[in-house]
């Protein structure tokens, strides 16, 4: 089976931030979006969600932590779609809560290392395995969630947790985003870091400002930037500044 519409993956997209971009993105009629997750019966059940509210959304399952769910999540997708567009890597853990996490030199090295499995090596693995998909119609666009937490030109000077797993991670996220523009220059297939703002997520918590579906309207403007749109950049959420706009890394 083959689609003339785009075609977009959302990782970690059965609850919260995901769910929400994944809503967005399939409410555009030229988008097929994709949902996953590692534990299926969650990924169903969104799915479901979506269906009652007459959206058309498919479910794939995906363990972005390890090689052979990836390699079998792409094989699908080339089988069941013949492309891959969009490709929105949200999902991501923060230990941050942990009494450990309030200083670098008591977090426990077994946490950093899980954290960078899933926000960084994670993320890497789905470019591995879908830029290439992506070239074979010299179109892609790539959202990384990323945070304010992780700009080096603030950290010294923010107000955020300390959070070490959480925010190294996150510096390896954004490096992951500057290294590929760099590699991607010239194609068709942009690539850009976003910080959400904080949620009223299960890692945001309940005082959060920000409700999960405003958090998505960066993803979905990165998502469908036009040919020529910005390439290797790290944005704001929309509404703080009442549009796009570019953080320092």
């Amino acid at each position: 089976m083959t689609t003339e519409k785009r075609v977009a993956v959302i990782t970690g997209s059965n609850k919260g931030l995901g769910f929400e971009i994944a809503k967005k993105l399939a409410k555009l009629d030229n988008i097929q979006a994709i949902i996953s997750s590692r534990d299926e019966a969650k990924g169903l059940e969104a799915r479901e969600k979506l269906a009652q509210q007459g959206l058309d959304v498919d479910y794939l399952p995906l363990d972005i932590t390890d090689d052979k769910s990836v390699e079998n999540f792409a094989s699908m997708l080339r089988k069941q779609y013949g492309r891959v567009d969009i490709l929105v890597n949200n999902a991501g853990v923060n230990p941050a809560r942990e009494a450990e996490e309030s200083s670098v030199l008591t977090a426990k090295l077994d946490t950093v290392i899980s954290t960078f499995a899933v926000n960084t090596v994670g993320p890497l693995r789905m470019c591995q395995a879908l830029i290439p998909i992506m070239k074979d119609h010299n179109y892609g666009r790539i959202v990384n969630v990323s945070t304010e937490m992780a700009s080096l030109n603030s950290i010294a000077n923010d107000f955020y947790p300390i959070a070490p797993s959480y925010r190294l991670s996150k510096i390896g996220l954004n490096g992951l985003a500057c290294l590929l523009a760099k590699e991607l220059k010239g194609t068709n297939i942009l690539i850009n870091n976003y910080s959400p703002g904080w949620m009223k997520t299960d890692i945001g918590g309940s005082n959060a400002p920000l409700t999960a579906e405003e958090g998505a309207e960066t993803a979905i403007y990165l998502a469908t930037l036009p040919d020529g749109g910005p390439q290797g950049g790290f944005f704001a959420e929309i509404r703080k500044f009442g549009g796009p706009f570019a953080l320092p890394w």
